[in-house]
């Protein structure tokens, strides 16, 4: 596991989330990584002596499934820069339709927007 899906939960959000999402999506990757670990942990003992060697195949089930879902789900990224993985989600076959066309407009910062917030700035 170690050698090959483990590293995957860190390697994969840190190449395929946009620069602007990136640390959103890498603590909300953390955090199910360790809350589904934390239930594996308490279950396995349970699980082993009600399902002896089943167990196994219950979870080589589970790789089967992620297999299929990162061949289908999860876009390449070879030899693309971080600037550019927006578009490759706009150009997946079923992200496309859940990622939006445009970015969201940027609202510009104001000089004297400084003073609405009561925040004052000295020299």
């Amino acid at each position: 596991f170690a050698w090959s899906w483990g590293p995957l939960g860190w390697l994969v959000p840190s190449e395929i989330f946009p620069l602007e999402t990136r640390s959103a999506g890498q603590a909300i990757t953390v955090a199910v990584n360790l809350f589904f670990t934390f239930v594996i942990a308490q279950a396995f003992l349970s699980m082993m002596c009600h399902m002896k060697f089943g167990i196994f195949l219950f979870f080589a089930a589970w790789v089967a499934i992620m297999s299929v879902f990162v061949f289908w789900f999860i876009p390449e990224t070879k030899n693309v820069p971080i600037e550019e993985m927006i578009g490759v989600w706009r150009k997946h076959w079923f992200w496309r339709r859940i990622v939006p066309d445009q970015d969201p407009p940027v609202i510009p910062y104001k000089q004297d927007d400084e003073s609405k917030m009561g925040i004052e700035m000295t020299n």
